[in-house]
């Protein structure tokens, strides 16, 4: 009997861009990454939901996940970034919502 497909796992299209920081925000007993898009929510939105992260980790401009999810977010496609490189990323693209924009939201 010939062996069946060969389940892959889904990863993003890698033309696009997805950030994600390093693990390092702590809150709820663990540390916390960001996920961005330095192109589109869009983008960010459509990267989040294939790996099945839930609209309301989204916060303006950037999805919190966990470090429970680090490695496999990097693996479906995510680009490990530093923190500062992700800001200055976010920042040059336009998408960034400042602190003092997301208080008056």
């Amino acid at each position: 009997m010939p062996p069946g497909p060969v389940k892959r796992r889904h990863t993003y299209d890698c033309r696009v861009t997805v950030l994600i920081d390093p693990p390092t925000w702590p809150a709820h007993d663990t540390l916390w990454s960001h996920l961005v898009s330095d192109s589109s929510y869009d983008e960010l939105h459509a990267f989040a939901e294939l790996a099945g992260i839930p609209r309301r980790a989204f916060d303006h401009d950037h999805y919190d996940v966990p470090l429970a999810r680090y490695d496999e977010l990097v693996a479906a496609g995510a680009s490990a970034v530093t923190g500062r490189e992700l800001v200055l990323r976010l920042i040059a693209s336009g998408l960034r919502v400042a602190q003092r924009d997301k208080r008056a939201l």
